[in-house]
């Protein structure tokens, strides 16, 4: 007996049997090809997304986050708010526990704002006078003339406290990192309230009775002042106020004023003040 020869579409079905299984890991290997090339489209439009969303700020509290994680206390005050004994800035001012670490400030006070004072002034035939951030300074030495820069910054939270900083280098962005550093260190707590007699409000939008401060030559006396007013003061105190949480003053100003560094201290003293009046 011969063997009959399997039929035209029998063959055609073992035929399409046999390929089934080589057409489904084709899909299958071009779906995970797409799926791949659409990650790495989508992984650099993500990244660029991120960086389009990161502002200054977000990073700089990044930054200030990592340091922290890894930082690691000397004083016994560091050690106290790295352990959460102390969770209140307020509690260090009322032992009078003087404030060593700038990371104590940063663990207290997570929502600090910064801003630059202008304590220099450009140079040149037409951009004269102008003020500046940095304050340059060079010495004469048999090298050469070597510069130096400063530069002054003001921290606080809008809500009663309030630093002010200077730093020095023989570059800008060390000189900002000092005076940053200094100006965390120096942090004081602003006594606010309603101390004009044409106000009878009890809100914390001025100072409660009349300061003064006085550093070197310059000397400035800040006066409460009524609802509405706003800052009645030199410019770059204005930043300094408003740190405070300060919204309506009255000042003076005696002696020398022109040096901004002087002005800004003499400012920043009579804050101090509020905090030793006795009510």
């Amino acid at each position: 007996m011969t063997k009959k020869e399997p039929s035209e579409k029998l063959k055609k079905v073992e035929e399409k049997v046999a390929l089934e299984p080589l057409e489904e890991t084709k899909k299958m290997v071009e779906a995970e090809a797409k799926e791949e090339k659409k990650e790495e489209i989508a992984a650099p439009e993500e990244g660029k997304g991120e960086r389009r969303r990161m502002s200054r700020e977000e990073m700089e509290k990044k930054a200030r986050e990592e340091a922290l994680a890894v930082w690691k206390p000397k004083t016994k005050l560091g050690m106290d708010v790295k352990a959460g004994k102390i969770k209140n800035i307020d509690e260090v001012f009322e032992k009078g526990i003087k404030i060593l670490e700038s990371q104590v400030v940063d663990l207290l006070l997570p929502n600090l704002k910064s801003d630059l004072l202008l304590i220099g002034q450009a140079k040149g035939k037409f951009g004269g006078g102008k003020g500046r951030f940095w304050r340059q300074t060079q010495r004469k030495t048999a090298e050469g003339n070597v510069p130096a820069f400063s530069c002054m910054i003001v921290i606080g939270d809008e809500n009663g406290h309030v630093g002010i900083g200077l730093g020095k280098a023989k570059e800008t962005l060390p000189a900002k990192e000092k005076a940053l550093r200094n100006a965390k260190l120096s942090i004081i707590k602003v006594e606010r309230g309603c101390g004009s007699f044409d106000c009878t409000c009890k809100e914390k939008h001025s100072i409660p009775t009349k300061v003064r401060g006085k550093v070197s030559s310059s000397v400035m006396e800040l006066l409460p002042a009524p609802k509405g007013t706003g800052l009645a003061i030199e410019n770059e105190c204005k930043k300094i106020l408003r740190m405070a949480g300060i919204k309506d003053i009255y000042s003076r100003t005696f002696g020398q004023t022109r040096t901004k560094i002087n002005l800004a201290m003499a400012c920043y003293e009579a804050l101090k003040m509020t905090g030793e009046i006795k009510r």
